[in-house]
């Protein structure tokens, strides 16, 4: 299959741009030709505001870009991952204008949130969903902690929203969990649009041995992520079991600062991606306390599978959808650093509980997320897409005639 990938990559890369290079290898291993339309977010450096955002709610670069690639590659169908700001809605529209079917991957809740997440002041915020015009969102700064940006954000979603463009300018949606289907069909998507296809891991890296003897939190060092309850509960844990932290981002000294106080907690920066393997491979169990939704199951957990190594993580979302508690893992209440303390010392004096554990962690990675499975469920999705935009076409051809 001829297959046009676009994605906006972040300033700081984070899981989603690991899942689009992932899914693009995959993609490729299966033999279908894959043609990459990739914008950063750094070129947004010394732009001005305006600009930004116009380009946010309509880039007219990125629509004549988009024409001009689909006349060149000739794809059969488009598969956006991250629009925002700089390749925004428009592309679909160019994709639609060359008469090619369009997916677009529900990586986050963009769509139907101003800071892409459905949380604010430390909990699930869902104030602006289903709201044609998420206001709230600009009155609470939900973006960058900035009206002006989250202006322009709202501006974008409410504006395609009355334009009909997440109705009729996509032909297929891929929520990454059941849960955030269900949300995004709340949110005011069409349900019929809406396939479930979780992320995987690939290259599928093998399991682990789980010996090293002890916890490991990865990912992004931030309030939604839950790093201060993971701090606080390993005040009350101490040096009782042992903690790896690998990742960055704005909580970055309050890490720091724990890992002064308590030698049991290593802070690892700048890790590579083959090294965070090892990491969760050898580690007793991988700690997810994210205090937002998570509107996929998050890479680093289905990574952990991978390795068969168990899971701690909050009764949230797509979390709790697929960690069964003491199967495969442990769930804790959300934000309760007490909750967290005692279920992880309970797993990590548990030897036997571990052992199962592991073997049940790598049976849910074989059963739910490997390359070839993923790439199965791929494949019927863009049939659908393919599909539904050949029924609209012909729909439209018929409109005309019958005029």
């Amino acid at each position: 299959m001829n297959i046009l990938v676009a994605h906006n990559f972040y300033k700081l890369a984070g899981g989603e741009d690991q899942c689009v290079a992932a899914e693009v290898a995959m993609l490729r291993a299966h033999g279908h030709r894959v043609t990459q339309y990739c914008l950063s977010n750094d070129a947004t450096d010394g732009m001005g505001r305006l600009e930004l955002a116009g380009r946010t709610i309509w880039s007219r670069p990125a629509f004549l870009e988009m024409r001009r690639l689909i006349g060149v590659h000739h794809p059969q169908v488009v598969h956006f991952h991250n629009t925002l700001p700089l390749i925004s809605p428009a592309a679909y529209y160019a994709a639609r204008a060359e008469r090619v079917p369009v997916v677009q991957t529900l990586h986050n809740f963009r769509l139907v949130c101003v800071n892409a997440l459905l949380f604010r002041d430390g909990k699930p915020c869902e104030d602006c969903l289903g709201k044609t015009v998420p206001w709230r969102g600009v009155a609470h700064s939900c973006y960058r902690d900035s009206r002006a940006a989250s202006a322009a954000v709202a501006a974008m979603i409410a504006s395609h929203r009355l334009l009909g463009t997440w109705r009729n300018a996509v032909d297929a949606y891929i929520a990454l969990s059941e849960f955030s289907r269900r949300k995004f069909i709340e949110g005011g998507l069409p349900a019929d649009k809406i396939a479930v296809k979780s992320n995987f891991a690939y290259p599928e890296p093998g399991a682990g041995a789980g010996n090293g003897g002890y916890a490991v939190y990865v990912g992004r060092l931030s309030a939604e992520k839950g790093v201060e309850t993971l701090l606080r509960a390993w005040r009350s844990v101490g040096k009782a079991v042992p903690l790896k932290i690998a990742g960055d981002g704005p909580l970055a000294p309050a890490v720091q600062e724990a890992a002064a106080q308590n030698a049991a907690i290593q802070w690892l920066q700048g890790v590579s991606h083959e090294k965070v393997y090892d990491l969760i491979g050898a580690a007793a169990f991988l700690v997810l306390p994210s205090q937002c939704y998570e509107s996929a199951l998050p890479r680093v957990v289905i990574e952990a599978f991978a390795k068969g190594t168990p899971v701690v993580v909050s009764r949230l979302g797509a979390m709790a959808e697929i960690v069964e508690d003491r199967r495969n893992g442990l769930r804790f209440d959300p934000g309760n650093p007490e909750d967290l303390a005692a279920k992880v010392r309970c797993l990590f004096s548990d030897s036997s509980a571990l052992k199962r554990m592991r073997r049940a962690a790598r049976e849910t990675f074989d059963q739910n997320f490997t390359a070839d499975a993923n790439h199965e469920v791929l494949m019927a999705i863009y049939a659908r897409a393919v599909d539904g935009y050949s029924r609209h076409d012909v729909h439209e051809m018929d409109t005309v005639s019958a005029s």
